[in-house]
């Protein structure tokens, strides 16, 4: 038997198409346990009203609201294995288990999942999923990399073999964000393997506003320098870079002075363009405009918050949404 788990919020509007779905697919021995976290929508009701039609949905409360936590709660319910995750913003291939299943029986990895394929049904949610799928947006990691196959260091929500948790212990409750990165990186430190299949499919669906794209990848730096103090064999340049940008545009000032303080900007500001302009002509001119604007909102919000977050770990304290 497999364990499905999936942290939820307010989901009333996917949780019921989420059920049916799970529990419909192969393989059939499986337990779907949804940890729910203080829902003020019809979430727990419509949860509950598919208990009586299939019995190995399990529901838990999550008072503490956040991910880490869920996971932690239904990975300790559980008792199938491998153990696998789900979000209620994903929708996934009719065989994603059977997959998944035969990605654990070849490869011999310990976790392993899919790459993060971002869909997007409006103008500005497609800019994000093209931008946040090329190297200019993300850096060079596989995680986002629809054509990559092979051992690495994450994978989209992922899947486990359960006698890893006795090596690794549970997902750190500091990590209101990034709490699969840390725990994947720490996972690789002790030695066990990660293999990314993208035959393994799903689809998710990215922030929708600048606001909420803003957010989210701000509070992604926040974590970024408190999981790489607790794994140091996860720094990777890509994360660096764009702090050191925005360390760079405080500094512009200085082209007052010297006008070649500008170069770096004016690469910057050619690079948008190009890469906006190659990945997003398919799709038409509005999402190239709007791929000027999010290449900026990833680099920024994301360089900002982990200044924000280096200045929290360096004195000691852990950072806070």
């Amino acid at each position: 038997m497999i364990s499905v788990i999936c942290p939820v919020r307010n989901e009333s509007e996917n949780i019921g198409e989420l059920i049916e779905f799970v529990m419909n697919s192969q393989p059939s021995g499986k337990e779907f346990i949804i940890v729910d976290g203080a829902s003020t929508d019809d979430t727990k009701a419509i949860i509950q009203s598919y208990q009586s039609k299939f019995p190995g949905v399990k529901l838990i409360d999550n008072p503490d609201k956040f991910v880490p936590f869920a996971l932690n709660k239904a990975i300790k319910e559980s008792v199938g294995d491998p153990i696998i995750r789900l979000d209620a913003h994903t929708r996934y291939a009719s065989d994603y288990f059977e997959r998944i299943l035969d990605c654990f029986q070849t490869t011999g990895a310990d976790i392993v999942g899919g790459p993060m394929r971002a869909v997007g049904e409006s103008t500005f949610q497609k800019a994000v999923a093209i931008a946040t799928s090329t190297s200019f947006g993300i850096g060079d990691s596989s995680f986002h990399d629809d054509s990559f196959e092979g051992f690495t260091e994450s994978v989209y929500l992922g899947a486990w073999k359960r006698d890893i948790f006795d090596t690794t212990g549970y997902f750190d409750t500091q990590m209101l964000r990034n709490q699969d990165d840390e725990f994947h990186y720490r996972a690789k430190h002790h030695g066990f393997k990660i293999y990314l299949d993208p035959k393994i499919r799903s689809w998710y669906q990215p922030r929708s506003t600048a606001k909420s794209l803003w957010n989210q990848y701000f509070q992604y730096g926040l974590f970024k320098p408190l999981v790489l103090k607790k794994v140091r064999s996860g720094i990777k340049l890509r994360h660096l870079i764009p702090c050191c940008f925005c360390i760079y545009l405080f500094t512009l000032p200085v082209a007052i002075f010297n006008s070649v303080w500008l170069v770096p900007l004016m690469l910057y500001l050619f690079l948008n363009f190009l890469f906006s302009e190659r990945y997003g002509k398919k799709s038409g001119f509005m999402v190239i405009k709007s791929m000027l604007i999010v290449y900026p909102i990833l680099h920024m919000s994301y360089g900002l918050g982990f200044l924000k977050g280096l200045f929290s770990v360096l004195i000691g304290s852990v950072p806070k949404i």
